[in-house]
């Protein structure tokens, strides 16, 4: 349990947006969680916000379409979905314009305040992975990777999977922090919770309520 529990627990949803001029006033805070249609991107967003069905979960990977929105009981902070990338079954048209919507997003939004990086620990730094981390390092862009299914491996693998990314990161000038996480058991959840906390509420800890939404 952490501090910041109540505050991820009242995550309700905004609304979807297509593009970036339909994305909710471009005012406070916000995290957008980024990733491979089948790292479990959803999953953890789900796993954060204690909730089941507030992000949309497939076992078809590529269901996330659209830039979601999600608000939580601080005025002006936000959790931000975007399309998954790799695996949907579209038209490569289609993959072309969610691309260029969300290098729009990632490039002109003013209150992103970093990015949750989603990568399958069991294969991380895909080559979506590292444009997103290129990206970041060139725009100054802080971000977290989340290797998720750390269920999947041993102690071990687990955590020489989480220092190669994180030489990794470090070798590209990349101003990031990386962690296991498993949604299976929690593993990781305080940890994210404290890092997204550290980005969105440390300079509100005097306005986190009791929301109707916790």
């Amino acid at each position: 349990m952490t501090p910041f529990d109540s505050i991820f627990r009242s995550a309700h949803f905004i609304k979807s947006a297509e593009k970036l001029s339909q994305c909710p006033l471009d005012q406070g805070l916000e995290v957008a969680f980024a990733g491979r249609s089948n790292a479990g991107k959803s999953t953890a967003l789900n796993t954060l916000t204690n909730q089941k069905k507030l992000a949309r979960t497939s076992k078809t990977p590529g269901r996330t379409q659209l830039i979601n929105c999600f608000g939580l009981s601080i005025s002006d902070r936000r959790l931000i979905d975007l399309p998954g990338y790799g695996f949907a079954k579209v038209p490569i048209a289609m993959k072309k314009v969610w691309q260029a919507h969300m290098q729009d997003y990632l490039m002109n939004r003013r209150s992103l305040a970093g990015v949750v990086l989603v990568m399958d620990i069991r294969h991380p730094l895909k080559e979506f992975d590292e444009m997103m981390l290129d990206w970041a390092k060139s725009n100054g862009m802080k971000v977290h990777v989340l290797l998720t299914k750390s269920d999947k491996l041993k102690r071990g693998p687990a955590k020489a999977s989480m220092l190669s990314v994180q030489k990794a990161i470090k070798e590209q000038g990349v101003d990031g922090t990386v962690q296991t996480f498993s949604a299976l058991n929690n593993d990781g959840l305080d940890e994210l919770r404290n890092r997204l906390a550290s980005w969105l509420v440390f300079d509100k800890l005097d306005e986190i309520p009791v929301s109707p939404h916790a």
